[in-house]
This record gives structure tokens, sequence and C-alpha cells, in this order.
């Protein structure tokens, strides 16, 4: 496999250039090639023991956009721009608690694991639910999910910004409201997945009204 070779200056153009676009130009449409690499960055993304613990719907359907809008304050004008409009789900606890079912598929089917080496990741797994990092409660299960999905996005929305697509991450949405909406209109088990974040991809309508501004790094660094 080849190394990467990107100029560092590129890569800060690429940081610098992206912005939470606030409002897409809808004459501009995301090629199918375009959003898959966006996609297959998400898919290539690490995670924890390396077990995916997520999921991302496109929502391409224009009824199923207007349904999200009541539940999610932060997405209405993204919702009739974007191009393309993602949901990041993240598995709950009967999905990555250290004896599920679909743990030990990842383990055996995915990562074909040999039997020993299953025995050895599934007692770390365990011990670092239930000692390293307490996961003891459904809730802590998924916060530590979601934790994953941000990985995702944050490769998701740089990938875009390389190749000159603008994103927007959303968190402006009523959890409980739109997992009903998720169960009750795109067929998702909620038992098993809850909404980690929303992203909305395409092309600004207009550059950022201010310069982006960050505090200094020495402020955000510390070297001992």
């Amino acid at each position: 496999m080849n190394t990467p070779n990107i100029a560092k200056e590129d890569i800060l153009n690429a940081f610098n250039y992206r912005h939470a676009t606030k409002e897409f130009d809808a004459s501009k449409t995301l090629t199918d090639e375009q959003i898959n690499f966006i996609l297959k960055t998400a898919n290539l993304s690490p995670s924890s023991f390396g077990f995916e613990p997520w999921h991302f719907i496109v929502v391409q359907d224009k009824e199923l956009r207007e349904l999200l809008k009541p539940v999610a304050w932060g997405a209405p004008v993204k919702l009739d721009t974007a191009s393309h409009f993602i949901l990041g789900l993240a598995m709950k606890a009967p999905m990555v608690k250290h004896n599920a079912p679909y743990i030990e598929h990842m383990m055996k089917e995915v990562k074909q694991m040999p039997e020993d080496v299953v025995e050895m990741y599934s007692k770390f797994y365990r011990e670092f639910q239930e000692r390293d990092f307490t996961l003891d409660s459904d809730k802590k299960l998924f916060d530590w999910s979601s934790k994953q999905t941000y990985i995702a996005l944050g490769n998701m929305m740089t990938a875009a910004a390389l190749t000159g697509i603008d994103s927007c991450p959303i968190e402006g949405f009523h959890i409980e409201d739109t997992e009903a909406l998720l169960r009750d209109k795109f067929g998702v088990d909620t038992d098993k997945y809850g909404i980690s974040f929303m992203a909305a991809f395409g092309y600004r309508k207009a550059d950022p009204e201010f310069p982006k501004s960050r505090r200094p790094l020495e402020d955000i660094v510390t070297w001992k």
C-alpha cells in the first residue's frame, strides 16, 4: 500500500475552507461518486475495539426531509437546500454490550478472528466495559457508541472539505421526538439504534459572513 503524500498546506487549507454551512446552493448536487467517497471515509474510520457501532441513513426523500423539520430545529434550511442529508445513528446497549451477538459477529465473521483470539478479545472488551470505563448502564453504553460516530463524522467533513464540498454538523434536534420518527417513518429499531448526529453536505450558497476564529494553539495545548 502506497504511503499517502498530501501536502500539509493543502490539508490546512481544507480545514480553513471548511465551515458549518448554514445554507446550501440548492441548484448544485453531489454526484453518486462524491457522496459514496464521503461515506467510504466513514466506513474506514476507526472505532473503539474496531466494532463500528454506527449506521448512516442518507435522507434524499423530500417527504421524509419534511417530516424531520419539526423535530430538528437546527436543520430546516439545510433540509431544503443540502444536496445530501445524513442521519448518524449509534448502537444502543443490546448491540454493544460485551456479550451481545453483534460483538461476536464482528469478531468472528467480519474480523475473522481465530477462536483463541476471540476469547482473549472478549475478555479485554468485558474488562474495558466493566472496569476501565465503567459502562454499567444503557445510557453510558449509548454515549460511548455516540463518541465513535463523531470520529466518522469528523472524517466525512474533512474528506468533503479536501474535495471542495461543504458540510454542516447538526445537533439541533429533539432526541425523543427524532427517535419516534425514526421508528415510525424510517423503519429503525430504536431499541438497537439511537440518533447521534445529523449532517448536511453540498455546496455553500455564499461565503461565511465572518472569518474563522479559534483560540491560539498555545491556549489549548500543554507540553510536559
